[in-house]
């Protein structure tokens, strides 16, 4: 295949990339997208592999396969709960090659002379840096959504201080390595910095912010992938990583006013840990239970009803039969709509995807900002396997979560929280929703219940 084929053909890789980004905009083109993501990285693939520079096309293969395998394997055992770590881990991969890309360049680069080492120079350095924070932060993403190790933010005395040392010392790294013409050392040294800055950075970050944290480290692993492909001089390269670094930090940014959370902080690390509030499991009040034919009763006599989900539904594979109830209580004229908060679960989207795998209707699937002034004219609010999102004590100055936007559910005439027992959500902030007088609390699996109403109607 001739060098302009192959520049053909990643315009073409581009452009439908670019289209899987515009898909996925909207459920109900992102099926659509997915498989333009898909036909661009085959075409991407093929036309690397038969371009003229490219040598040991054989060990490209061989690893392609056994990549390809291990990949195939993991998908099918991969739950869609189980996908926040996934992404988190995929993350780190795409770190790890950048930093292996930029010591390989760095190792074996050809002659350069002048301006053209400098700026060589520069793309291993600062690709190695980002690839490194986006190594370590995504391991420790990954670590705290499979509950490996804390979610709690690790809260280390002048840790912003110390971040913004890192910082400056890698700046002053950078510099004396181009000066010195590149010197391995240097280089070493600010990689375990910057592995330690990485760690450092989520560490610090606390879990009811994870879903933001797995949405910056993607857009991290965007501009490790772009920096791999300055130093591999990939045009197609730089273009995915950049599509891909910028929509991230869009998505971010999104995700952090719909949490009133400052971006710049987010970047930072340890954002929304400095207020230090009574947070703890500790009882606020009496709760009081209910029965699964109750709440059968109590939605087939409402006139409007609003579910809104959390993890602990997808944990419960609870979708299924609550497709079923919606669509039983819609039968009978009853208006049931779902809210959705812009981080239930603990990925962007999480929610959507749930909801539409269980074939429940786009148009019926709300926003928070569109169903937040209806909750008081609703007369049950089903909060199934929601905590934190639901969680009143946001509005309260003082909690961890002060300021968080949530669906304000408690102004619904009955509220029934489904949840296993009285734990604390992910945040580890007690819910004062539970023990407020509209609230109900049915104990037990998600699913098993919601099948149990299911049943009673």
């Amino acid at each position: 295949m001739s060098e302009g084929l192959v520049s053909a053909a990643y315009i073409v890789a581009a452009l439908l990339f670019i289209l899987s980004l515009a898909g996925l905009a909207k459920q109900e083109t992102a099926q659509k997208g997915c498989y333009a993501g898909m036909a661009g990285m085959s075409i991407a693939l093929i036309a690397t592999i038969l371009s003229p520079s490219t040598g040991g096309i054989i060990f490209i293969i061989i690893a392609m396969i056994v990549g390809g395998g291990i990949g195939w394997k993991l998908a099918q055992k991969v739950e869609m709960t189980e996908m926040p770590e996934l992404v988190a881990i995929l993350h780190s991969f795409v770190g790890l090659a950048a930093v292996l890309v930029g010591y390989n360049s760095y190792l074996d680069h050809g002659v350069l002379i002048g301006a053209m080492k400098n700026i060589h120079l520069v793309e291993v350095f600062l690709g190695v840096f980002i690839g490194s924070v986006t190594f370590t932060g995504s391991i420790v993403a990954f670590a705290k959504l499979r509950g490996l190790i804390s979610s709690t933010a690790l809260m280390l005395p002048h840790r912003h201080k110390m971040n913004l040392a890192a910082l400056v010392v890698s700046a002053w790294l950078m510099v004396s390595f181009v000066e010195q013409g590149g010197s391995i050392g240097l280089l070493i040294v600010m990689t375990i910095i910057a592995f330690a800055f990485g760690y450092h950075l989520v560490a610090s970050i606390g879990g009811a912010d994870m879903p933001v944290v797995v949405s910056m480290l993607n857009s991290y692993s965007g501009w490790a992938a772009a920096a791999a492909g300055f130093m591999l001089s990939n045009d197609l390269l730089i273009v995915t990583g950049a599509l891909v670094g910028s929509s991230g930090a869009i998505l971010s940014y999104i995700m952090c006013t719909a949490m009133n959370r400052s971006f710049i902080s987010v970047i930072a690390g340890g954002f929304g840990n400095d207020v230090v509030a009574s947070s703890g499991d500790e009882e606020q009040g009496e709760h009081t239970t209910t029965t699964a034919d109750e709440v059968a009763d109590m939605l087939l006599t409402a006139n409007r009803v609003i579910i809104t989900p959390g993890y602990g539904m997808a944990v419960a594979q609870a979708q299924y039969p609550v497709h079923e109830i919606t669509q039983k209580l819609r039968d009978k004229g009853i208006e049931v709509r779902f809210g959705i908060h812009p981080v239930a679960g603990r990925l962007p989207g999480h929610m959507n995807v749930l909801l539409a795998e269980a074939k429940v209707p786009y148009d019926i699937v709300m926003e928070m900002d569109e169903i937040n002034e209806d909750f008081s004219d609703t007369d049950v609010v089903l909060v199934i396997g929601a905590n934190d999102t639901v969680n009143p004590a946001a509005k309260e100055p003082g909690s961890p979560i002060t300021g968080m936007p949530v669906l304000e559910v408690w102004d619904a005439k009955n509220v029934i929280v489904f949840k296993r027992g009285m734990a604390t959500g992910y945040a580890g902030v007690q819910n004062p929703l539970f023990f407020k007088d509209n609230t109900k609390m049915l104990f037990g699996d998600a699913k098993e219940s919601v099948e149990q109403i299911l049943k009673a109607m």
